[in-house]
């Protein structure tokens, strides 16, 4: 894992990119709805990493399905674990409620999103988090 985390960092400097982390609790939810719309957004501009400090077994259904009525088709996503390397890689590490169990390395830029946990809410509710994210990760990318 780490060997494969290093030749991506190097493909990626070479490419130029911004490298963007989105981090929640599970990589369920709030991070995989961001990571989504900064790929779809961003372009061959950005590298997009998502990952949870408890990553859960699979995606919030709810977000699944919300984030399909946009075109966008989370279905073959998998929440996975952060490592440091992640954190290393990135130029942004946007955190979406795991508080103080994301590490923390100098000279990275944090940013902590404040977004309502998508589990449990109903499809409606889900929608209103999504678009929020939406403004969000736009509003991100038009200023680099």
């Amino acid at each position: 894992m780490r060997e494969t985390s290093t030749i991506r960092a190097r493909l990626v400097i070479e490419m130029n990119k911004l490298i963007i982390l989105f981090v929640c609790v599970h990589n369920a939810g709030r991070s995989q709805m961001a990571a989504a719309f900064t790929k779809q957004l961003g372009g061959d501009r950005v590298e997009v990493l998502s990952a949870g400090t408890e990553p859960a077994d699979q995606l919030n259904p709810q977000v699944v399905q919300a984030m399909n009525e946009l075109g966008l088709d989370l279905h073959s996503q998998v929440p996975r674990l952060l490592c440091a390397d992640d954190v290393l890689m990135a130029d942004y590490v946007i955190t979406m409620g795991c508080g103080d169990t994301c590490p923390f390395f100098p000279g990275k830029i944090y940013l902590d999103w404040k977004f309502d946990d998508p589990q449990g809410k109903s499809i409606d509710e889900v929608r209103s988090i999504r678009d929020a994210i939406k403004v969000q990760v736009s509003e991100l990318l038009a200023n680099h």
